[in-house]
């Protein structure tokens, strides 16, 4: 619980997609800080007692719960909803899974993988992998948004215009999220919360986390924003800098393409390097390693990076 937050959103207040004729869970004053109780994108399907035979039997209508919707009052379609992200309450469990058919080597990595982690919800001292190595960790909220102005039920699985599953590790404490309302009041919604996740998030999951979220609400009337945009408080990669970085590129016309060369690449190289099983390898990458696009001018040919930090391995 919050003492100092104006309301709290109990886990049991959740939806699955986006509907803007879901009933609101509360309506909130704009500047209202409110306390959310987050699922994790698994809707407790994973614990701490899951095995890989888990995987296989997720149901995948049943995945990314978010707690919502919040209600704002005043905020009109044009306005901005303005989302401070003022911290986490981490569980100190996750989980990292390769699914079948989900990821961007989907067509290299075909059978299901399972990682537990446990970590220390206090001090989020960097959580072991195995016997490899130790990933910093930066919670975050993976799925965070407002509804839709088309009406009916939308997945929550691709992220949209009104934010949804943005999968942005860097919407971490301090950060400023600003965000298109395109219904009356808004309706937030926020849940699919992580311990750690790289940028690019390759193998379709993070360390994928419950928790709970203390937001401030408030609103930027006539923003007419496009799409979702945010501040951050400081610098966002410190918590991996500190030994540097193995890279990996993928060079050619396509970017997609070259995404999957690059990681593929660093799987190759960590696992021969490390002695590491290829899918520990590439559930690990996913969790701290960052793509880039490093270079998208000199036609034909672009070129898309991986970044894995040492940190996590030395």
């Amino acid at each position: 619980m919050c003492g100092k937050c104006d309301y709290t959103i109990h886990g049991r207040s959740f939806h699955y997609g986006w509907d803007n004729l879901f009933p609101p869970a509360q309506h909130v004053a704009p500047g209202s800080t409110v306390f959310f109780e987050c699922h994790d994108s698994s809707g407790g399907q994973l614990t701490a007692a899951s095995t890989v035979a888990d995987v296989s039997t997720l149901d995948f209508g049943k995945i990314n719960p978010v707690t919502g919707p919040i209600f704002v009052d005043g905020a009109e379609p044009g306005d901005a909803l303005k989302v401070t992200i003022e911290g986490f309450d981490p569980s100190g469990f996750g989980w990292t899974a390769n699914i079948p058919g989900f990821g961007l080597l989907a067509d290299q990595f075909t059978d299901p993988a399972l990682t537990l982690w446990t970590y220390d919800p206090k001090t989020l001292e960097p959580s072991a992998f195995g016997s490899h190595g130790r990933v910093p960790l930066k919670p975050f909220a993976g799925t965070i948004g407002v509804a839709p102005a088309e009406p009916g039920h939308h997945s929550v699985v691709p992220p949209r215009r009104v934010g949804g599953n943005l999968d942005i590790r860097d919407l971490s404490a301090g950060t400023v999220l600003y965000l298109p309302v395109e219904v009356a009041g808004a309706l937030f919604s926020v849940g699919d919360t992580h311990a750690a996740q790289g940028d690019g998030e390759v193998c379709g999951t993070a360390i994928e986390s419950p928790m709970n979220v203390t937001l401030k609400l408030d609103l930027v009337k006539g923003a007419n924003l496009k799409m979702p945009r945010f501040t951050t408080a400081g610098p966002v990669t410190r918590h991996l800098d500190a030994k540097g970085y193995e890279v990996t590129t993928g060079v050619g016309p396509d970017l997609m393409t070259g995404a999957r060369q690059a990681v593929a690449d660093m799987v190759e190289l960590l696992a021969g390097r490390y002695n590491m099983n290829p899918v520990d390898a590439y559930m690990l990458v996913s969790t701290c390693g960052d793509l880039r696009i490093s270079e998208i001018v000199d036609m034909p040919n672009w070129v898309v990076s991986f970044y894995f930090p040492r940190i996590v391995l030395e």
